[in-house]
């Protein structure tokens, strides 16, 4: 890798004709995976893109006067000094909305660095000129993606695009969590009451719980990993929701196995079913919060539901 201060005004503005190429592509990439799910953003970053094109065209034009047709490749990755991101955000389904205008501001706070270190460098005076002229441009490009986010994301727009960001949270987050929560908190109880009950031992009950947590995790996890690719449902990766899903469903079986470390079996008992009340009132505010379902049919769902599961694992666990 060259040091930029080893840079000739030649490679300068050969690498800052390849940032803005690559930058214009990457603003692409985000307007293409933005457009399905949120189209007036996507046009914000069409616009921004072709600004890039611009920008290119009046350097490409300054150097072909400069230092005729041929063109070094040089780029952000032969110089030290400039960010290396770790992933490609813009090549990434699907894109957060968040995630990618942060993402954006970095890009533009970078290429003004760039175009203001540029200049320093540069004795020639119509390419300092340019340089200036271009950090400004960068400078303002926040401004630009305002007036564009005022004419292009109007209110509804935003609204809208607001909206189907929550629901794909929805989707891609909660539901699957809401899932895992639900059938580690109940489905668990049977087991972990029954090995109870019919041990009285704190610590065979601590591990029958835990491998009725950590295996209903995993069956859980990759039965909504499998479910569907997402391609149609717009719910995400298979991998995130799955992943979602088996550590809710292990967290939901662990928070009543937890209390069985303590050795006296009446105190961890006592304390399980205080946990459990805990993590039904959980699941019934989150129903309530996120799904849109009234808080007392959520409770009276749950509570009945998990109490039913509840007296089945002492009733076995007894006889």
């Amino acid at each position: 890798m060259k040091r930029f201060a080893d840079l000739s005004e030649q490679e300068i503005l050969a690498l800052a004709i390849s940032n803005e190429d690559e930058d214009s592509r990457i603003y692409r990439g985000f307007a293409e995976g933005l457009r399905e799910a949120f189209p007036a953003s996507a046009k914000v970053f069409d616009e921004m893109a072709d600004e890039e094109v611009r920008h290119r065209s009046m350097l490409f034009d300054m150097y072909r006067s400069k230092f005729g047709e041929y063109l070094p490749l040089i780029r952000r990755q032969d110089v030290k000094g400039f960010i290396h991101h770790s992933k490609p955000l813009w090549l990434m389904r699907p894109l957060g909305l968040d995630e990618v205008r942060k993402f954006a501001e970095n890009m533009e706070f970078e290429a003004e660095r760039f175009y203001r270190k540029a200049t320093e460098t540069t004795r020639d005076v119509s390419v300092r000129k340019l340089l200036t002229e271009l950090a400004e441009i960068e400078a303002e490009h926040e401004n630009l993606a305002h007036k564009l986010g005022q004419t292009i994301l109007t209110k509804d727009a935003r609204a809208k695009e607001d909206e189907t960001q929550r629901r794909m949270f929805l989707l891609q987050y909660v539901q699957p969590g809401l899932i895992g929560l639900m059938d580690g908190s109940v489905s668990t109880l049977a087991p972990v009451f029954a090995a109870a009950f019919a041990t009285h031992s704190t610590w065979e009950t601590f591990l029958v719980g835990m491998a009725a947590s950590v295996g209903a995790g995993i069956s859980m996890g990759f039965a909504e990993a499998l479910s569907d690719d997402g391609s149609l449902t717009g719910r995400g990766t298979p991998w995130i929701r799955g992943t979602v899903c088996g550590l809710m469903t292990t967290i939901g079986g662990v928070g009543h196995t937890l209390p069985y470390l303590i050795p006296d079996f009446w105190a961890a008992t006592i304390l399980a079913i205080i946990v459990v009340a805990i993590e039904l009132a959980a699941i019934s505010w989150i129903r309530y919060r996120y799904m849109d379902t009234p808080f007392l049919s959520a409770a009276f769902q749950i509570v009945v539901g998990g109490t039913l599961v509840f007296i089945a694992g002492i009733v076995i666990g007894s006889s």
